[in-house]
């Protein structure tokens, strides 16, 4: 069954330095399963890179090496975001449209939702969307 996996748990795959037990576990399972994503999350993805490539964490090559990787999982792409549910799950949970995008994602495909954000993870639960446990 797909997934809907987020920035937070797609960026501790791409830094070394980034452990965590549910995004290893979301990692392992890209190897049978298809991972889900919002649009927005490309260019989260990318801008989490950039911004550590400023602080100095990681250099131009090593972000270049990591999204050739990415780009060979099966990671699709979701443009058909229903942008009334959106909205409203941003206002009932008090989350960024960036956050309310997975949860809409999740709930509308039935798939559950990897992520390391309490907010959206408090979100999804109220919402009935399971959640990808480690």
């Amino acid at each position: 069954m797909p997934f809907v996996v987020d920035a937070s748990v797609t960026i501790c795959w791409l830094l070394p330095d980034e452990v965590e037990p549910l995004a290893d576990h979301a990692y392992e399972r890209l190897a049978g399963d298809e991972a889900v994503v919002p649009w927005i999350w490309w260019f989260e993805v990318r801008n989490v890179l950039i911004s550590n490539e400023r602080r100095g964490r990681i250099d131009a090559a090593t972000t270049d090496r990591v999204l050739s990787v990415l780009r060979r999982h099966p990671i699709r792409l979701d443009a058909a975001a229903d942008e009334a549910a959106v909205v409203a799950l941003a206002r009932r949970h008090r989350l960024t449209v960036y956050d309310a995008a997975y949860l809409e994602l999740s709930r509308r495909l039935g798939s559950p939702l990897a992520t390391l954000d309490t907010a959206l993870a408090h979100a999804a639960r109220a919402e009935k969307v399971s959640l990808l446990t480690g």
